[in-house]
């Protein structure tokens, strides 16, 4: 099994976070956010992975912190958990309908990170969370992983449907990228020989 443990403590957040790449999809979320952990279980559910993770953020001044700490918690926890990436799949990609909204997402477990967000949400909240937030969590997320990813709205005008539709995505591809290819499962999936 392809697990990690991320305890990350600042003056801003202290977060545990536990991460399954092989389960089935459940999850207990409590990050301080109701619409975040709304979208973390459906990332959770659709990446089929086991996801825990506990948050107490400095949610008083806003949801910045505590939505960019998982981000970056998240993605150390994907990094770690795949280790050398001997075996993976390597690349994703879904094309995801939500109700109006269209998101493509492409992912490659490259070790080079890079984020490419073509999101035009409407509103600036969903209940109480900012929405240029979602960038921010991607950002924190690709960078620690060292993966690239593109994520790109081809149609959409509900704010909810829109992310809710990149996090359905992008676990959608995450999911694919990291599965064993089971003719290739020892190697590394690169003409470099590293990832």
């Amino acid at each position: 099994m392809r697990n990690a443990e991320i305890i990350r403590k600042t003056a801003e957040t202290d977060i545990n976070l536990k991460l399954c790449l092989d389960g089935s999809g459940k999850s207990e979320i409590n990050s301080g956010c109701g619409f975040l952990d709304h979208m973390l279980t459906l990332f959770a559910s659709h990446g089929r992975f086991d996801l825990n993770l506990i948050c107490k953020g400095d949610t008083h001044v806003d949801y910045h912190h505590t939505v960019e700490d998982i981000g970056i918690a998240l993605g150390v926890a994907f990094k770690e958990a795949l280790g050398d990436k001997r075996g993976i799949i390597r690349y994703g990609s879904m094309l995801l309908p939500m109700d109006e909204a269209l998101i493509m997402s492409a992912v490659d477990i490259s070790g080079r990170d890079l984020l490419s967000y073509d999101l035009q949400i409407p509103a600036a909240k969903v209940g109480d969370f900012d929405t240029e937030l979602a960038e921010e969590f991607f950002l924190g997320f690709v960078r620690n992983a060292g993966i690239t990813l593109h994520i790109k709205q081809l149609a959409g005008t509900n704010s909810h449907h829109i992310i809710e539709g990149a996090f359905k995505s992008v676990a959608r591809s995450l999911r694919a990228a990291v599965a064993i290819d089971k003719e290739n499962s020892e190697e590394i999936p690169s003409t470099k020989g590293v990832l």
